[in-house]
């Protein structure tokens, strides 16, 4: 199973502190995190696309391709980028020349996006919202699929026997679909064979069992193995060299992201007591020293036959030292019980 991290590069206020770095500086220490993951072996780093004063990557092919030039062997990959606001011939430019860049490790996370700035800032009405991400998306995959394409559709200008290069390293270059929790979405996914990345931000795992479980049977259904048909869970958390340490540091910024959030979408504000229920074990978030989450991840791995563990560090502003120690207790304690635990004679690696 993959491990990694993902990140929507926040740069809100400092709960603490009430700072704001500059958005120059909070890149600068995103390249830091990245290398660093790269260092301790995670597998994958996932840049998430906003348009957002609290977000700094609104393109996250351009931030990929500078973390490609200070890595090695890290998998770099969007998380998401939003597909039904974008022009699909551009994306898929952009990820084949980061592929190109960093030697055959991009990926494509498409998705619909969980906000929706993207769409008027574009010129794209909410009420096509569905009808956009499916069109795009077979856009998408017909220009992985063949250099020269022909191809029509309602949203976008008609593409008459074209050339679109650069041409990736990877044939195909990977395209995920995330999710959160419709159930039309991952038979899409299924019906398709593309792999899956499902967001669980919240609630208790075990009842998204039934959704993967309805991925893998549309697959089937339409003649896809087991081989194409992969999972991967994308959820909260922080790691701290001990749980309470954990639990402390990730809260306000948790309380401040969250609670702001639910305000513009009329969610309940968080409580301290339902965050300590979403870290306990069987809750969604992962929150806590590294054993904690070792278990948690190897859970979710039985709950869900994964593939892929992508992990948000973290929600809110974080102060750079503990997010460089959280991704190092990750690939140095985290990864290796989990990848033992799971293959023992691999040992470490």
């Amino acid at each position: 199973m993959e491990l990694g991290i993902y990140t929507f590069a926040e740069n809100s206020p400092d709960p603490a502190t009430g700072a704001v770095i500059t958005a120059e500086q909070r890149l600068r220490n995103l390249m830091e995190e990245v290398e660093l993951a790269d260092q301790v072996g995670l597998d994958v780093f996932g840049v998430g696309e906003h348009h957002r004063p609290d977000f700094v990557v609104s393109t996250p092919a351009v931030v990929l391709a500078a973390a490609a030039m200070r890595t090695r062997r890290i998998r770099l990959t969007s998380a998401v980028s939003v597909l039904s606001s974008d022009d699909p011939v551009r994306v898929f430019q952009e990820f084949a020349t980061l592929d190109l860049l960093s030697g055959g490790r991009a990926e494509i996370m498409a998705g619909r996006g969980s906000f929706v700035e993207s769409y008027p800032l574009f010129g794209y009405a909410l009420d096509d919202y569905d009808a956009l991400f499916a069109e795009k998306l077979d856009l998408l995959l017909a220009l992985r699929t063949s250099t020269h394409v022909t191809w029509r559709g309602r949203h976008r200008a008609p593409i008459d026997n074209r050339g679109v290069y650069p041409r990736p390293v990877q044939d195909p270059l990977p395209v995920w679909i995330a999710v959160g929790g419709t159930p039309a979405s991952v038979v899409r996914a299924g019906t398709l064979g593309l792999p899956l990345a499902v967001a669980i931000i919240g609630g208790t795992p075990v009842h998204f069992r039934d959704l993967v479980a309805l991925y893998r049977d549309a697959g089937r259904d339409a003649g896809h193995g087991p081989d194409v048909l992969k999972v991967s869970i994308n959820s909260h958390g922080f790691i701290a060299d001990t749980s309470r340490q954990a639990g402390d540091d990730a809260w306000p910024p948790y309380l401040d992201t969250m609670g702001r959030i639910g305000r513009e979408r009329g969610w309940p504000p968080p409580s301290r007591d339902r965050y300590e229920a979403e870290r306990s074990p069987r809750g969604a978030l992962l929150v806590g020293d590294p054993q904690e989450v070792v278990d948690k991840i190897l859970w979710e791995h039985e709950l869900f036959r994964l593939d892929r563990f992508l992990i948000q560090f973290s929600v809110g502003s974080m102060p750079h030292a503990k997010m460089m120690r959280c991704i190092e207790l990750f690939g140095t304690a985290v990864a290796p019980a989990v990848r033992k635990a799971l293959d023992p004679g691999s040992g470490t690696g």
